[in-house]
């Protein structure tokens, strides 16, 4: 059988360590090795949130592609939540990959079944581990707002005295995060309009609590 990988990691530092692209295309690579089936494409989604549906993430919606042409058989993740990180998202890549009759592994943890009504236990554990990675990506956008506010609290101002990012005493390392993943997705040729809505589906809002706008993430960029 044809498997076609899919990498995917949601900021920049992840690209270069940590469970970073070549991380997951090595589990990928064995796991395929040892059911079996031969990598006929790789694909990869850099700096894009888990929280994107399929049509806005350029690397899945050519692996997809490959599997509805008949060109691969089976889609490879490292695990589930680098295929989404909202259980609806997660849900319906899932039925798009089985309405074309293919498969999903992960090398985590193997095939992923479809639903079976004589086994009801099979659907809620896969629909568990879609929850667990929304709570995840949850807990990851509240130690950014916790830290942002502890910050502040220290001294920091979130007024327009100081770019986005930056109090008195220097950076504040999760914000410019964010904005290094949006200027990333920007030279993707993301749109402002896009990127912003994300920030703001992630609850990242700007320094004064406001969400955020084409317009002021243009400006904060610049």
């Amino acid at each position: 059988m044809e498997a076609v990988i899919y990498l995917r990691v949601s900021t920049q530092g992840q690209a270069v360590d940590g469970y970073g692209l070549d991380v997951q295309e090595q589990a990928c690579r064995a796991y395929s090795e040892s059911s079996g089936f031969s990598v006929a494409e790789v694909f990869r989604d850099e700096a894009v949130s888990g929280t994107l549906p399929a049509h806005e993430r350029p690397g899945l919606m050519d692996a997809l592609g490959m599997l509805k042409d008949g060109d691969a058989d089976v889609l490879i993740v490292a695990r589930l939540d680098r295929l989404a990180r909202q259980l609806t998202t997660q849900e319906v890549i899932l039925a798009e990959v089985w309405k074309d009759g293919a498969e999903v592994h992960t090398a985590e943890s193997g095939k992923v079944f479809r639903d079976d009504p004589d086994d009801p236990m099979r659907t809620a554990m896969r629909q568990m581990a879609g929850v667990f990675a929304e709570l995840d990506r949850a807990m990851t956008v509240k130690r950014l707002r916790d830290g942002r506010r502890a910050k502040e609290a220290k001294g920091g101002k979130a007024n327009g005295s100081y770019p986005y990012g930056f109090a008195k005493e220097g950076p504040i390392p999760a914000e410019l995060e964010v904005m290094r993943d949006a200027a990333a997705q920007k030279r993707k040729g993301r749109s402002w309009e896009a990127i912003a809505a994300d920030l703001n589906a992630r609850q990242i809002t700007q320094r004064n609590g406001k969400p955020w706008t084409r317009q002021n993430l243009a400006r904060v960029m610049r």
